[in-house]
C-alpha cells in the first residue's frame, strides 16, 4: 500500500458543469405568412432513420407548393411496429436516394424559411440528425409546434392529435402517416393558429 505524501495536493475529478439547455420555442412571436410545415417517417428508433419527407410551402398564408420523397433510412433496418404505421418497407426504399440528394432538391426553396411540425421536437431532431450524418451544414432552422399550438389555442378539442386538429380546420385527411398528408394538415392547422 502507498503512502499519501500530503504535501502534495490530491487530484480531485470535476465534472464540468453541463451547458443549460435551450428550452424549446413551440410558438412564433408574430403571425407566419411564410413557412415550411415538415413531417418524417422512421424505419427503426434511430433519429437519422428517416424513410421519407414530406413538405408544404406555404407562401402568403397559401400553400404554393408541395413535396414528397422516399429516402433509404440510416441505419436501413425497419422495425415492425414502425411499418405497420406508415406502411413503408425496406422493400419500398432499397433503391430511394439517401437524404442529400432529396434536400438538395428543396434547400433552395426553404431557405430563411421557418419550420412548423406537428410534435416538432421530433422532426427538429431528425432534420438535425441528418444534417450531422451527412456533414451537410445546419443553418439552425426555426420550428414551431402545431401540436403545442392547438393545446393552447384551442384547449377544449377533444385531443390535439393531428387528425383531429386538422379536421377541425376543415382538412380531411386521408392517408394519415403519410409524410405528405401529415405536413400538409399540419401546414393548414399552423396557418389557422399562427
Amino acid at each position: 500500500m502507498t503512502e499519501m505524501n500530503p504535501d502534495k495536493p490530491r487530484r480531485r475529478w470535476h465534472r464540468k458543469e453541463a451547458k443549460p439547455k435551450e428550452k424549446p420555442v413551440y410558438f412564433p412571436e408574430n403571425h407566419l405568412n411564410d413557412f415550411v410545415a415538415i413531417d418524417f417517417e422512421a424505419a427503426n428508433a434511430a433519429f437519422t432513420s428517416a424513410c421519407s419527407m414530406g413538405l408544404v410551402i406555404v407562401r402568403d398564408n397559401e400553400i404554393v407548393e408541395r413535396y414528397y420523397g422516399l429516402m433509404k433510412p440510416v441505419p436501413n433496418h425497419y422495425d415492425w411496429y414502425n411499418s405497420k404505421v406508415h406502411g413503408i418497407k425496406k422493400a419500398d426504399t432499397e433503391k430511394a436516394p439517401t437524404f442529400p440528394y432529396l434536400w438538395d432538391q428543396v434547400k433552395d426553396r426553404v431557405e430563411g424559411l421557418p419550420f412548423v411540425a406537428h410534435g416538432m421536437l421530433f422532426d427538429q431532431h431528425v432534420l438535425r440528425a441528418l444534417h450531422e450524418y451527412y456533414k451537410i451544414p445546419y443553418p439552425n432552422y426555426k420550428f414551431y409546434c402545431t401540436h403545442e399550438g392547438s393545446k393552447k389555442y384551442l384547449p377544449d378539442l377533444e385531443n390535439h392529435k393531428l387528425h383531429t386538429v386538422s379536421k377541425y380546420f376543415g382538412y380531411e385527411m386521408k392517408h394519415h402517416h403519410n409524410a405528405l398528408d401529415d405536413a400538409e394538415a399540419c401546414a393548414v392547422i399552423a396557418m389557422n393558429i399562427f
